[in-house]
């Protein structure tokens, strides 16, 4: 799941297995030629694995039309929820069998070059987008592009783990784009960093992960008899330089904001800009926060696949309590009475 490849029926490809592919020097090669070589490097891996097995096609045949191109979306890309409706290409994350399918659907020219690609799923009748990605590489003195990001952690020293690595890419995200659905509840704009306002293209990270485990809690609040049309998210992906202005007020040198599997977000059903009374107190405080918590607590037994970080954060003047939930893989707590 989320791009670690396909069951098949039959003596087809393993789903775990993704051969390791080389990453690229920006000093020796342009970027646009790294991104060309990162996706022919993966169609090399899959031609290898595919030529001693006989693997089924990763997706149905598609479909092209005048206005969209139809292509019956895999249920292993729609997340744990059911809810997922992207899907970031990173060349040497992708399973080969993927990469080689949305080649022959959209062209080498335009999966090697930044952008959304969308597909309409004609079982589910929904929109399915893939994300080509900007390589990291394109970041020069901060920007990528005119669009400020800084530096990560993983620039200046050793990261402390694989998942404090440095990003592959960015989703270019643009006025136009930025309505995009990721899944049932959330957009891609829902995700950006809160500062930069005029300044297009922006680049995010949004791990397909953190959109699943908030659509599970969207569904895990609805079981628990509340209303919830959706989350509210105050803050999504943090680019460094943004994140290094809240470090006096509490933020972390190597926040999961960075990574894009973070988000802060509370349940506002009645619209109000606050979270709402989970607990049914008539009043909005620490203990409607707790109660989210707990709803989140109850996902991630389920679904421990999607265990991550929670930390409970009280009401300050400029917002009411809110939840940090992330997808870090490993259980963190603070801030939780």
């Amino acid at each position: 799941m989320y791009g670690a490849g396909f069951q098949h029926s039959g003596g087809g490809l393993s789903s775990a297995f993704v051969p390791s592919l080389p990453s690229f020097s920006p000093v020796l090669m342009p970027a646009a030629r790294t991104r060309r070589l990162a996706l022919n490097c993966a169609i090399v891996g899959a031609a290898w694995v595919l030529g001693t097995a006989a693997a089924e096609p990763a997706f149905a045949k598609p479909t092209v039309g005048v206005e969209d191109t139809l292509l019956v979306v895999p249920d292993s890309l729609r997340g744990l929820s059911g809810a997922i409706r992207f899907m970031a290409l990173k060349p040497d994350r992708t399973a080969p069998e993927q990469l080689e399918s949305l080649l022959d659907l959209f062209g080498l020219d335009a999966l090697s070059s930044p952008g959304i690609h969308r597909v309409m799923d004609p079982v589910s009748k929904e929109p399915f987008s893939f994300a080509s990605l900007v390589p990291f590489t394109e970041k020069q003195d901060g920007k990528v592009g005119v669009y400020r990001v800084g530096r990560w952690p993983a620039e200046v020293r050793r990261p402390r783990s694989e998942a404090y690595r440095l990003p592959a890419g960015f989703i270019e995200v643009t006025e136009e784009n930025q309505h995009t659905q990721v899944s049932t509840h959330f957009t891609l704009g829902q995700f950006l960093t809160k500062d930069q306002r005029d300044v297009w293209p922006k680049m995010l990270l949004l791990d397909e992960r953190l959109v699943d485990k908030l659509e599970l809690i969207i569904v895990e609040l609805r079981l628990a008899g509340h209303k919830a049309p959706g989350l509210n998210v105050l803050s999504g992906f943090r680019t460094p330089q943004y994140n290094a202005r809240g470090k006096n007020s509490g933020r972390a040198t190597d926040s999961r904001h960075q990574y894009g599997d973070a988000a802060d977000v509370f349940v506002d059903a009645d619209g109000n800009g606050k979270m709402d009374d989970l607990n049914g107190d008539k009043r909005i405080d620490t203990k409607d926060a707790l109660a989210f918590v707990r709803i989140v607590e109850k996902v991630e037994q389920k679904y421990p696949s999607l265990v991550g970080g929670v930390g409970l954060y009280r009401a300050v003047p400029g917002h009411g309590p809110f939840v940090h939930v992330d997808a870090r893989g490993e259980r963190i707590r603070w801030g939780i009475p």
